[in-house]
């Protein structure tokens, strides 16, 4: 399998790892049965993604995915994170093989999951602004 340089780097230097105390949210995609698990820890001021970790059990396309996502999201409002599709994180990445494009969906869930738990944590209900975040096995994990 050939990997991009940046997919190496993200790989080899993961930015943004580790996870947030009192986070404002927290979103955990993936199983054992994927063998890939994304846990990711928002924290949010003004509505504005202020900081952004995330903890990745899986290959080193996932933990690059990751990586690149929170890149991508920190500083952003919480809507144009929301933007950020799988597509947009691969080609920030220089592309993947497409046995590993299941960790850049999972990456865009892990996100969506974040913010989902932010707007529970203030009791608004986050269907109607995230949408359903499908559970693992539902296609997108080669399950």
């Amino acid at each position: 399998m050939v990997y991009s340089e940046k997919v190496m780097d993200h790989f080899a230097n993961p930015r943004n790892v580790g996870e947030i105390e009192n986070a404002d949210g927290i979103g955990e995609v993936g199983n054992s049965k994927c063998g890939d698990i994304m846990k990711m820890y928002i924290k949010v001021d003004d509505d504005t993604i202020s900081d952004v970790k995330f903890k990745t059990f899986g290959c080193g396309a996932a933990i690059a995915t990751s990586s690149m996502a929170t890149e991508l999201i920190k500083g952003k409002k919480i809507d144009d994170a929301l933007q950020l599709t799988n597509k947009a994180v691969m080609e920030a990445l220089d592309g993947l093989p497409p046995v590993k494009v299941h960790c850049s969906v999972l990456a865009e869930q892990a996100i969506k999951a974040a913010v989902s738990d932010y707007y529970k944590n203030k009791g608004i209900d986050p269907e109607p602004i995230v949408g359903i975040i499908p559970e693992c096995g539902e296609g997108h994990c080669g399950v």
